[in-house]
């Protein structure tokens, strides 16, 4: 008996994820290109870039190629790299002067080195963009399709969007990208419902850090930058921040931008996951039990009833793993994998579960979190 109501417990929170919660599993919607829009207001780029000598040339010149018929500029901020990133940087080809170059000052106290870095490029930028004005934040390892930037010019104009966000394509090469990749995308999704980001209703506010276009009123309307200057999960905080003095907000997938960051292994994947899982739980133990007692619940215990249970609860742990398989479907078809990938899902969430464990050990031992050689122990986020 309590092996059946264990897994009519699990069906029921599929049941709920798959109709109710924002129809995650779909994804989210995909801009078709488009060209730039009438009167088309300024635009100021800013990339933070730390260590990122093997991507930079490559993302600034898709960003200096950009078809927008507006005024463009592009504002590079080196933050204190050691592997010649602001050089190579100063060697793009910029024909038309639209290219800054910033080396960033000393990190103050309380800010995250990422944040630091976008709010001296923010800063210059406010000088290039009037007051109706868009600033897009980007990373040093995105490329961009010519077509992007007015593509997302053109949707914040057409829906009065103060904040345009899309998920850029993700490198799927490696073993471990095809294994582990596509489910993060597909855990992003159930913890932000794109859906529900747009709902100004929902209190839902997501964002994806490689495509930002940002609203200068808005971000003036937040207190800037400086808003968030501790946060560790920079996009999504942004995004809530934004939403809650009234903006509205669009998170989709990227069909005109993608990563060229590579993760060989599985050990890469593992320590962007435990970067900000933790902090992702307000460093709560609580929280965290909570959310592996739930994790469990609806990954784990489904597969175990319906490989080693009997009768009933079989039958339903059987139902339940299928259907939590199907909602992974969307998913692999947009990364353009074979559906036989469904079926060891639960085998990833499991190892989403484990770096999420080890982020938290690694915060109560002391070493918090570490990315491009710092180290954070807390966050204002």
């Amino acid at each position: 008996m309590l092996r059946t109501g264990s897994a009519l417990t699990s069906l029921g929170a599929w049941i709920y994820l798959s109709l109710f919660h924002g129809r995650f599993w779909q994804g989210g919607p995909m801009l078709a290109a488009r060209e730039t829009p009438p009167s088309p207001p300024d635009i100021a780029i800013v990339v933070p870039a730390r260590d990122e000598a093997e991507s930079v040339k490559a993302c600034l010149t898709s960003l200096l190629e950009q078809d927008y018929a507006g005024k463009l500029s592009v504002i590079l901020v080196d933050d204190n790299s050691t592997d010649g990133t602001g050089e190579l940087a100063r060697s793009v080809a910029d024909p038309l002067q639209r290219l800054t170059v910033l080396t960033g000052a000393d990190r103050p106290e309380g800010w995250s080195g990422k944040l630091w870095a976008v709010h001296q490029g923010v800063q210059c930028a406010l000088e290039n963009v009037g007051q109706h004005g868009y600033i897009l934040l980007t990373d040093a390892d995105i490329l961009h399709a010519r077509s992007h930037l007015s593509t997302l010019v053109s949707k914040a104009r057409e829906d009065n969007l103060d904040l345009v966000s899309e998920m850029v394509a993700l490198n799927c090469e490696s073993s471990a990208e095809r294994f582990l990749v596509p489910a993060f995308v597909y855990f992003f999704a159930m913890l932000y419902p794109f859906a529900r980001t747009a709902n100004p209703s929902s209190k839902v506010a997501g964002a994806a850090g490689g495509t930002i276009l940002l609203r200068r009123r808005a971000l003036e309307r937040i207190g800037g930058i400086e808003a968030l200057k501790g946060a560790l999960i920079d996009d999504c905080t942004l995004a809530a921040h934004v939403k809650r003095s009234g903006g509205r907000l669009y998170l989709g997938h990227s069909t005109q931008a993608w990563s060229i960051r590579p993760y060989q292994g599985a050990h890469d994947i593992w320590k962007m996951i435990a970067r900000t899982a933790y902090v992702q739980l307000r460093y709560s133990p609580l929280i965290l039990v909570g959310t592996i007692v739930g994790m469990a619940l609806i990954w784990l215990l489904p597969v175990a009833f319906a490989l080693f249970a009997k009768g009933r609860a079989k039958k339903i742990g059987l139902i339940t793993y299928l259907l939590s398989c199907a909602t992974f479907v969307p998913t692999l078809r947009r990364f353009e994998l074979s559906l036989w990938r469904a079926l060891p899902l639960p085998l990833v969430a499991a190892f989403y579960m484990a770096a999420t464990i080890g982020s938290a050990i690694n915060h109560h031992r002391g070493s918090g979190v570490e990315w491009k050689n710092r180290a954070y122990k807390d966050s204002a986020a």
